[in-house]
């Protein structure tokens, strides 16, 4: 079993700090409630389909004199631990059993070498590997492999290191295991008067997030759009690399030409975009650009009264980001959203079911500091006060046609508010304060309902209705955040469930599974989602009978013919997995 451990990506200045939250979460869990049916037993351990225990026995014996002896398998009790200790073993947040995504092994490369090794390996004895940095991205399956069974490839142990880190350029070099936290602290070090963009909270893998096209908060918020050049290791374990680092330069300390981080695309087709959320290499080295310090920035929220304020809200918002006068990616949260940050459910409802909406101004706005409101907006300006004051004129002035609309700056708010976490995360400062909501329930968990939709008050107001309808369908309270891109808006639906509770679970898998098929009647396709309904998004994206995932298919088969290299991720299996029962569509 892996040993609870801080050190992975988290610093230990930040220990204390997370231990109350560790200590919150401990508080917060109960015992299993009965299931409506049998519960299954913990299996001791699991093995790929096809794979016997003497030929997994012999290739483990292999595979430990390839990475330094560190191998661990999975043949003890599952332990959901919880963020920061990075439970390798399985998804942490099950949405069915315990051990329905579990894996067999995790092995630590120290080394490009050695991943290489252990690719060659997996090749060998057919056995199927699951590459991760972190493993924290909770929600989604966490550290779990698509295929259970798999071998765990853990890249965030050993492998990193801050590569490369330049000033005159604004540029980075890392290594999978490299958090936002550990970006963060390097950047201090050194003295560099650069900024790191950074998502909710700081614990994982800089690399693995923007590999999954997870996005943060400042104008550098797109994490894969501010890549610039990839090392990867091909299924059949050559190394490759993207962009200008193709071209080898011995004047460098990594090889490759000096523009590597600098020009994304170097000469002839651009393949980088070929491994985000595929399963067509391990990336074991990736750049990006940083943000320059602007010397000036000031977040602040606006408040709005009504719920039917949605729709001028969003009509608002895409002229303004589209012009650059809003610099970030804005945050419109409902207030039951922003309730779950300031206490848990008990403290507002003890009623059965989800908080009427219709009582939330007797419920729910009398405990919050805000007053009277349905609607949050968080936003950033960056640069000297004058352009900050200028931008924060415009914005003031277009909202305030909404009637009721209220702008606070972060120092007239009491000091738990949730705007003054904001202020971090517009900084580029990692923080831990996203965790509070997933306590809203006993036994917190949470998966995401995450579509795409153009940012027009009519799709926001679609999306809005069909998603609480859903909710309410299954009994579930309605979390919604709208993250504001350039020109498209992430709906981001958080949907909290008791992972004790088979009543819940049962709930919260059902209405995954209508919200993505409703969801796509309208035209709006989920950017990312959990292990257990990859398959089903990847068939939402059917245009011409389904030509994108045949397309995806034949990279495949064409890359990894043994099928070794994350199968089934993102519903991508291959042609040694398609079609032996492992598909959920």
């Amino acid at each position: 079993m892996i040993e609870p451990d801080y050190a992975p990506g988290i610093p230990f200045r930040v220990t204390d700090y997370a231990n109350t939250y560790k200590k919150r979460f401990q508080d917060n869990a109960t015992t299993m409630q009965p299931a409506t049916g049998p519960v299954p037993e913990i299996r001791a351990q699991v093995f790929p389909q096809g794979i016997n225990k003497e030929i997994f026995d012999e290739a483990i014996q292999e595979l430990k004199t390839l990475v330094d002896g560190d191998v661990v398998l999975v043949n003890e009790e599952l332990d959901d631990g919880w963020y920061l200790h990075r439970p390798l073993t399985h998804d942490a947040f099950p949405l069915g059993a315990q051990d329905e995504f579990v894996n067999s092994a995790i092995c630590s490369p120290g080394s490009v070498e050695q991943v290489q090794a252990v690719v060659r390996w997996a090749n060998k004895w057919l056995i199927p590997i699951y590459p991760i940095s972190m493993g924290r991205n909770l929600g989604y399956g966490g550290a779990a492999a698509r295929l259970p069974g798999s071998v765990i490839v853990d890249l965030g142990k050993r492998m990193k290191k801050v590569l490369e880190l330049d000033e005159k350029s604004a540029f980075c070099l890392l290594e999978p295991g490299v958090s936002y936290y550990m970006l963060f602290d390097e950047i201090k070090k050194s003295g560099k008067d650069l900024w790191v963009d950074v998502p909710d909270l700081g614990g994982g893998s800089v690399i693995g997030n923007a590999l999954d096209r997870g996005v943060g908060y400042t104008p550098y918020g797109d994490h894969f759009g501010m890549h610039c050049g990839m090392e990867i290791i091909l299924p059949n374990g050559e190394l490759i690399r993207t962009g200008m680092g193709a071209m080898p330069d011995a004047n460098t300390s990594h090889g490759s030409a000096n523009t590597w981080q600098l020009f994304q695309y170097g000469f002839g087709p651009y393949p980088d975009g070929l491994f985000s959320q595929s399963n067509y290499g391990i990336v074991t080295k990736m750049g990006f650009w940083l943000m320059p310090n602007p010397k000036g920035h000031q977040t602040f929220q606006i408040t709005f009264e009504k719920e039917d304020d949605l729709y001028e809200i969003v009509e608002t918002i895409r002229p303004l980001r589209i012009r650059n006068i809003i610099p970030n990616v804005p945050h419109l949260r409902h207030i039951m959203q922003e309730a779950s940050v300031y206490g848990d459910r008990k403290s507002f409802w003890d009623g059965d079911g989800p908080i009427p909406h219709d009582m939330i101004d007797e419920i729910v706005v009398p405990k919050m500091w805000m007053g009277n409101f349905r609607w949050i907006l968080y936003l950033c300006v960056y640069g000297p006060e004058v352009i900050r004051k200028a931008h924060i004129d415009v914005i003031r002035e277009e909202f305030y046609k909404i009637p009721g609309a209220k702008l606070t700056f972060p120092d007239d708010t009491p000091a738990n508010s949730y705007l003054r976490s904001r202020v971090n995360i517009y900084a580029g400062v990692p923080d831990l304060r996203e965790l509070d909501w997933v306590m809203w329930l006993p036994n917190g968990s949470h998966t995401a309902f995450s579509p795409i939709s153009p940012t027009t008050g009519e799709d926001a107001v679609k999306q809005y209705e069909m998603t609480k309808r859903i909710h309410r369908k299954y009994g579930f309270d309605y979390f919604p955040t709208f993250c504001v891109g350039w020109r498209e808006m992430h709906h981001i639906v958080m949907v909290i469930y008791d992972r004790k509770s088979e009543d819940s679970k049962r709930r919260a898998t059902a209405m995954m599974k209508e919200l993505i098929s409703e969801g796509a009647k309208l035209g709006m396709g989920e950017y990312r989602t959990h292990i257990a309904f990859q398959d089903q998004v990847m068939k939402t994206y059917s245009y011409n009978d389904g030509a994108l995932l045949k397309f995806h298919d034949q990279i495949k088969d064409t890359l990894d013919p043994n099928g070794i290299m994350a199968p089934g991720r993102n519903g991508i299996w291959g042609s040694r997995w398609r079609g032996t029962g492992l598909e959920r569509t």
